[in-house]
């Protein structure tokens, strides 16, 4: 397994140009946090270092004080990842306080989400984070393959689902570079292996069934890198609490069905016998589902036999081309509708195919499943959308972002069936008037992979064994 130097996660000359404001910040954060501290800590401090309550910024920059240990810890676990890396990067103290705010797990676990993705202005290996916070992009190098050669199906507690040009997935967390190999897709009920005359996977033989119907048609063959342009659509990464590990579950054709591997396993175990689903949540070792029908469907995968109820059906009251299930902070689900009016599929020759998105459309229901009503205004909340793990987050929480808004990126089923570099439906959306702005300009981006929301994180994956080996 890579690992990721500082140095490549911002580029050198970036770390003086910032340093004072890295120093502004910690001082800002100094005073309330020194408030939590026992006396000894903080005659230690003003022992060491005489330092006024009001720094300049000049005296900051000249003479950086050599903070106990605990103290910069404190500070560091209120940085975003962002600072935080960019703060180990300053000198030797600062980075032995974040290997170990690192070690004990104790850095900001609330992180404000990032947009991740691929220019061609950049070399391959290359995969740039937008912070929202900050307004600005970073560079990462990530281990091979290379960025470029991978689609993005997934985004989940700081882990990106990826699949190569054999069509296998891997889970990479950029910030750290850990990847983490999943089962192969040879493993996969519709999916078998064909051998050519050295005994290695030349093609695979893909079938139509689902759980509850047989397909007539004989099965397709797609070359190695054909695949993940027809199977995979959209994966999770979830924590699994009967383990203290993680569970992937994977939507994929054909007709969106169900998959998921557990740390350990080493194939993809079937969930028939629906099919047709877009969004997922997992939640007390309960997968919940929703298909395009608005039926949502509860799996229990504690046991040794998976079982499955219809929970709920909510009939489709609007022309939606996608629905999302949301944990909403307040205890309640949402689900949302993306409603898309603007688009042409059969353009004239030369043009392009283009979908945007028109508007949010979103029913509350209660913890116990009984009363469902559509919401107007989520208040000082936002949503997050698209190929990430769906997100409802306060304002309170990330005051950089826009209350009552939605940020949302491309997760059309088209990208997965040959339009993969065709304009990207991305923005945010104002819930109030239906008004957009973008992200950031389109001309930043590569459309394949197409950029997805993340959440970054530090901590590493208890693996529990494997899931399956490391690369």
């Amino acid at each position: 397994m890579e690992t990721c130097s500082f140095a490549r996660i911002i580029r050198l000359q970036d770390l003086a140009m910032y340093r004072h404001k890295l120093c502004s910040l910690v001082f800002r954060l100094l005073p309330r946090l020194l408030l939590g501290f026992p006396p000894s800590s903080l005659r230690k401090f003003f022992r060491d270092e005489h330092v006024p309550v009001a720094l300049t910024e000049t005296k900051m920059v000249g003479t950086l004080p050599e903070l106990p240990q605990d103290i910069l810890m404190a500070i560091f676990a209120a940085l975003e990842i962002p600072d935080l890396v960019r703060a180990a990067s300053v000198c030797s103290s600062w980075h032995s306080a974040y290997a170990e705010l690192r070690t004990l797990g104790r850095n900001k676990q609330g992180q404000t989400p990032c947009l991740v993705y691929t220019s061609e202005s950049d070399p391959d290996d290359v995969l740039s984070l937008y912070s929202l916070a900050e307004k600005r992009s970073y560079r990462l190098t990530l281990p091979q393959p290379p960025m470029r050669s991978r689609y993005l199906i997934g985004s989940s507690h700081g882990w990106l689902v990826t699949v190569d040009e054999r069509s296998e997935m891997h889970l990479l967390n950029p910030i750290t570079c850990e990847q983490i190999a999943l089962p192969s897709v040879t493993t996969i009920e519709h999916v078998k292996p064909i051998f050519d005359d050295y005994g290695d996977v030349c093609n695979y033989e893909m079938s139509r069934h689902t759980g509850t119907r047989s397909n007539r048609k004989p099965p397709s063959i797609f070359a190695l890198a054909e695949l993940r342009d027809r199977l995979q659509w959209k994966a999770f990464v979830f924590p699994d609490t009967s383990t203290g590990s993680y569970i992937v579950v994977l939507i994929h054709n054909p007709q969106a069905q169900l998959s998921f591997a557990k740390a350990g396993d080493d194939k993809w175990t079937w969930l028939p016998p629906h099919y047709l689903y877009e969004d997922c949540i997992y939640k007390d070792d309960i997968l919940y589902a929703v298909n395009i029908k608005g039926e949502f469907h509860a799996f229990d995968l504690s046991g040794p036999v998976v079982t499955v109820k219809t929970i709920i059906t909510i009939p489709e009251h609007y022309d939606c081309d996608t629905r999302y299930i949301v944990q909403a902070p307040w205890g309640s689900l949402l689900l949302v509708f993306r409603i898309v009016h603007d688009h042409d599929l059969e353009p004239h020759p030369g043009a392009s195919e283009y979908w945007n998105t028109s508007e949010i459309k979103i029913r509350e229901i209660d913890a116990l499943w009984t009363e469902i009503k559509a919401i107007n205004c989520l208040r000082d909340h936002v949503l997050f959308l698209g190929h990430n793990l769906s997100q409802c987050l306060s304002v309170n929480e990330f005051p950089a972002l826009k209350a009552n808004h939605s940020y949302f990126t491309d997760d059309n089923f088209l990208w997965t069936v040959g339009h993969k570099n065709n304009h990207r439906d991305m923005g945010i959306l104002n819930l109030d008037d239906n008004s957009m702005e973008e992200i950031l300009s389109p001309q930043l981006c590569s459309n394949c992979p197409a950029p997805m929301w993340i959440t970054p994180d530090l901590r590493k994956m208890n693996l529990m064994g494997s899931m399956s080996q490391q690369l």
